[in-house]
């Protein structure tokens, strides 16, 4: 079977799961990277094998004519960087978040209207095993109907005062964070296992003053089916667990016949009302990034890619949740809750 020609677009701290991902999916050949830090192209393919650095985004494309584009680089860059891969007819996934606002973001999905280009945003936290298997358990109907869910996360690492340097430093000056960078996911991952949103009351706090943007979130959502979602987030106060980035968070889901449990090291419970709680058998991998869950997603692109079905994060389903993460701003920048 022929293979699928890709290049990455952008190698900064995030990237290294994207690469190490690739190299394990056949069918998949990884060509060329750019950066506008050529250093950084350079230290990737010479860690990743990848064969190309490139500096000029037009020589990219014009000389390995790749069938797809990974854009791993800032929101910002990302209407352009898609732009350029539509007017190459070139297929896209790119990295959330995938633009500063909800505007620019469906600036993006009307480039893509007239096109045959097929783009999905690479939203991982629902390709994370639990999710999966959490899913799974919900349309087995083993706790019936859902009628509440909640994600309590505990980062730890927003304390200090020089708070997210060794990692993404750029955290610190961004004026919207927590919602717009972590908080996004979770919005999928609650649309994923529970349904559309009607509504979302929002309490926003930035704990730690040395960063511009929000670092603590109190959201309660409404579904259009009658359930009631509630993300309690900061990434200022620390768990308990030695990686609280397996999982992000805890999760509680209940219905009408028990309820469903995620801890923070990846285990699954159930409990049937009248009953003890049981262990869910399930198997996951601490590998890459956060169960493996990078991997899990680039696969889906490339089977949907090459099977022709939907992608379950194209961009027009993305939407939804940008339009619910605009809503929470709103919210909190208004005092009160704001339908969608």
């Amino acid at each position: 079977m022929k293979k699928l020609k890709g290049v990455c677009l952008g190698a900064g701290y995030f990237s290294q799961f994207h690469f190490e991902a690739w190299n394990r999916i056949n069918n998949v050949h990884i060509i060329g990277v750019y950066d506008r830090f050529r250093a950084k192209a350079e230290t990737a393919a010479k860690k990743f094998k990848i064969e190309r650095v490139y500096e000029n985004l037009s020589e990219i494309f014009e000389k390995e004519k790749p069938d797809f584009i990974d854009i791993i680089s800032p929101p910002d860059t990302h209407y352009e960087l898609c732009e350029l891969a539509i007017k190459n007819n070139v297929h896209i996934i790119c990295q959330k978040p995938l633009a500063p606002t909800l505007t620019e973001a469906h600036k993006i999905a009307a480039l893509l209207e007239p096109n045959k280009v097929r783009m999905m945003v690479h939203e991982n936290f629902r390709f994370q095993p639990w999710h999966r298997e959490i899913k799974k358990l919900l349309n087995a109907n083993t706790i019936g109907k859902p009628h509440a869910i909640n994600l309590r996360m505990r980062m730890g690492d927003g304390w200090q005062s020089d708070a997210y340097m060794n990692r993404q430093p750029y955290f610190r000056e961004m004026e919207k964070l927590l919602i717009y960078e972590t908080g996004i996911h979770f919005i999928d991952v609650f649309r994923y296992l529970i349904g559309e949103v009607d509504s979302v009351y929002a309490k926003l706090k930035t704990l730690n003053q040395n960063i511009k943007g929000e670092d603590f979130a109190w959201v309660h959502i409404n579904f259009e089916n009658g359930a009631l979602g509630f993300i309690d987030a900061n990434r200022y106060n620390e768990n308990t667990v030695d990686d609280p980035r397996l999982t992000f968070g805890a999760v509680l889901i209940e219905g009408n016949k028990g309820s469903l449990r995620l801890n923070d090291e990846g285990k699954i419970t159930v409990q049937l009302l009248g009953e003890k709680e049981k262990q869910h058998n399930y198997t996951f991998y601490k590998k890459n990034f956060a169960g493996d869950c990078v991997y899990n997603t680039q696969l889906h692109f490339v089977q949907s890619l090459k099977s022709n079905e939907d992608f379950e994060t194209d961009i027009t389903d993305y939407l939804k949740n940008m339009a619910v993460q605009d809503a929470v701003y709103k919210s909190f920048k208004t005092g009160g809750p704001v339908k969608l």
